[in-house]
């Protein structure tokens, strides 16, 4: 397979999708869905500038948050960066900052390696570091690497350790730095990606750039109208608003409050083209990760860029009802108080009465945290929200909130706060160090981390442990969820016989992973999955379409196969929204080989490494696919390609070797 040019890569990914596509047959022709995009019944997005005139207060906190800054016009009010001529070298590539014409200008290198210059199309960020965005080609927006450092006023490299050469798919013009794909979605307001897959161009709408009022609250049509009472507002005419007229109702509790802050504090695959309409639950619009190797430590302390959620889940505040704006003022983003006080309006002698299982003690105190007073290690975020650095300036807090445990750092290796300021300390020393003020504590009994850290190299051996786990009621949803995430791949009959139950699970998330277990009872599995097409959450639908394309089935009833249908519609679309993105295309390529499509297969896998050369999977599977139709000679030549975009790797090298004659 040669390596295709724009047009025909374009003419290319269509045509695999729809063979991908037709591989489902008569699916497509299922019932229409019923969906949470804007339609002629939802009301229409008006602007922040509509809001300002009543809501005074709010707007002036919201003028100069990171939420309004999120996504700005580059002038002389919005771009922080030295544009005055200056320089940065990176690994021979010089690119220049300055002005031309009235407009801010970058030259750097483009997609073929060539300098180019490109006018600021976009700015990201206020602080501790800004990002530009660059058009590379009409409605294309990539986000540069090189960004500036607000508070040393300097600018810096996001990847300074590592090589990407025009290419290479991290490179800044790669699929993985398109900002329509991966980033404008949380930066703007009512967006719609809207990726053209005939042309594998963008065609991208917002109704205004930056997190503005109606990213979260809703389309502000019917509140307009009913907070004006000039006789339009008609409640009849509008489904599911609040009674003030808007999508998102923040007076339903904290779930629903901090659902909606989830959808970009979060590390999860999005299943629509944009933003969802707010007040959608989370899991009807995204997968939520598990706390997965290389994202989380096996303790589910923050690794990876994860964000917010995934850790939040995990900590007895969310538990016990906690929501962010207990801490955050929604609208400038800032604490509600500064240092210890935020935390002591609730943990303190006098307590909270919304929080009546608190218990009533003094927390800043040293007779507590062990520090001197005003010390760091006085701080309670510095031992309950430990701090890891991203994009090379900006330091975030793991919101679990956990109780140091570094008796667990001496078993499973995972960090803990005591060492992350005592680093020339050992684990061993701050367990010891630990117990002796706490010598009666309940925080030091079993954690799943004793059995994730193991079966993180052997699943199959900890699956006992993982089950029970899994089972656990009294467990945060997204750690059960986790346990199964990690039995998966190692599945049994008898594992998936006690999985069973966990299908109707009260957590979505656990629900979702419940799922994939039933592959190893295939005559049993559709059974039991065929209520999960009707789930309430589309995560769960969508993994559970997943499963049937795998399972061969005679026959089943005419509810059961428009139900089946309409689960593999939603999940068929979730894909062809992400249809830009590599790692889509490598699950495009194992739905053909599922369906035994291996043009599709070729396709899709072709695709996914002309957007990412450096895939080697994808690589390996096109070799194998054409080996086993009998191409050898064509194979050779795909690792040929392959090898010349990655040279050091051996797999592909001892592959090629074996297919040598």
């Amino acid at each position: 397979m040669s390596r295709l040019k724009h047009c025909g890569r374009a003419t290319n990914r269509y045509a695999g999708l729809s063979k991908l596509l037709a591989a489902f047959g008569i699916l497509l022709t299922a019932a229409p869905l019923t969906v949470t995009a804007q339609t002629a019944d939802t009301p229409a997005y008006v602007g922040s500038a509509a809001c300002t005139d009543c809501h005074r207060r709010q707007a002036d906190d919201w003028q100069k948050s990171h939420h309004a800054m999120a996504w700005t016009q580059p002038n002389s009010d919005t771009i922080l960066g030295d544009f005055d001529e200056t320089q940065f070298l990176h690994r021979g590539i010089t690119t220049r900052f300055g002005r031309e014409d009235g407009q801010y200008v970058v030259h750097t290198d483009g997609p073929d390696g060539s300098m180019q210059r490109y006018p600021v199309a976009g700015v990201a960020g206020l602080a501790p570091l800004q990002q530009y965005i660059l058009e590379t080609e009409a409605g294309r927006l990539q986000s540069l690497d090189v960004v500036w450092d607000v508070e040393e006023k300097r600018w810096y490299h996001l990847y300074p350790d590592q090589d990407l050469p025009a290419g290479d798919g991290l490179h800044w013009t790669g699929p993985y730095k398109t900002w329509n794909a991966r980033c404008a979605e949380c930066h703007a307001t009512n967006y719609d990606k809207n990726f053209d897959p005939k042309t594998a161009s963008y065609a991208s709408t917002q109704t205004e750039i930056g997190v503005g009022c109606e990213s979260c609250h809703g389309p502000g049509q019917a509140h307009r109208d009913w907070a004006l009472a000039n006789g339009d507002y008609d409640p009849d005419r509008w489904a599911g608003l609040s009674g003030s007229g808007f999508s998102m109702d923040f007076n339903t509790g904290a779930e629903a409050e901090i659902q909606q802050c989830a959808g970009c504090h979060s590390r999860r695959e999005a299943f629509e083209d944009g933003t969802p309409l707010p007040g959608t639950p989370f899991h009807d619009a995204y997968r939520l990760s598990p706390l997965r190797e290389g994202l989380y430590h096996p303790d589910g302390q923050i690794l990876d860029e994860v964000y917010v959620y995934g850790s939040f889940l995990q900590s007895k505040m969310y538990s016990k009802g906690v929501a962010c704006t207990d801490c955050h003022n929604p609208h400038s983003g800032e604490r509600l108080a500064k240092g210890n006080a935020i935390c002591t309006q609730c943990h303190s002698a006098a307590g909270n009465p919304r929080f009546p299982s608190l218990p009533l003690t003094q927390y800043d105190d040293p007779a507590h945290h062990f520090h001197p007073e005003d010390s760091s290690g006085a701080q309670c975020k510095n031992c309950h929200m430990i701090e890891r650095t991203y994009m090379g300036v900006d330091g975030r807090r793991d919101h679990s909130f956990r109780v140091p445990r570094p008796d667990l750092s001496v078993e499973t290796t995972a960090p803990n706060a005591c060492t992350d300021c005592h680093d020339d300390r050992t684990a061993a020393w701050a367990s010891q160090t630990v117990a002796a003020w706490y010598p009666d504590s309940r925080h030091r009994g079993p954690h799943f981390s004793q059995v994730f850290a193991p079966a993180r190299d052997n699943p199959a051996a900890q699956a006992e442990g993982l089950l029970g786990i899994a089972e656990h009621s009294g467990l945060p949803g997204i750690v059960r969820a986790s346990a199964l995430d990690l039995l998966a791949p190692v599945s049994t009959p008898a594992i998936a016989a006690r999985g069973v139950p966990l299908l109707s699970d009260p957590d979505p998330m656990v629900r979702t992973a419940a799922v994939p277990l039933q592959r190893a009872a295939p005559t049993e599995a559709a059974g039991h999955l065929l209520p999960l097409l009707q789930d309430p959450m589309r995560s769960v639908r969508i993994a559970a379409a997943r499963e049937f394309l795998g399972l061969r089935i005679a026959q089943m009833p005419e509810s059961a196969t428009r139900a089946l249908g309409q689960a593999m519609t939603e999940w068929q679309r979730s894909l062809q929204n992400k249809a830009d993105l590599p790692e889509t295309q490598l699950v495009m390529g194992g739905i053909g080989l599922t369906t035994r499509n291996m043009a599709a297969a070729l396709s899709a896998f072709g695709e996914a490494v002309e957007m990412d050369p450096q895939l080697v999977q994808a690589w390996t599977m096109i070799a194998r696919i054409q080996d086993a139709l009998g191409d050898r000679q064509a194979a050779v030549e795909t690792l040929n390609r392959a090898i010349a975009a990655n040279p050091e790797d051996i797999a592909l090298l001892l592959m090629r070797a074996d297919l040598l004659p």
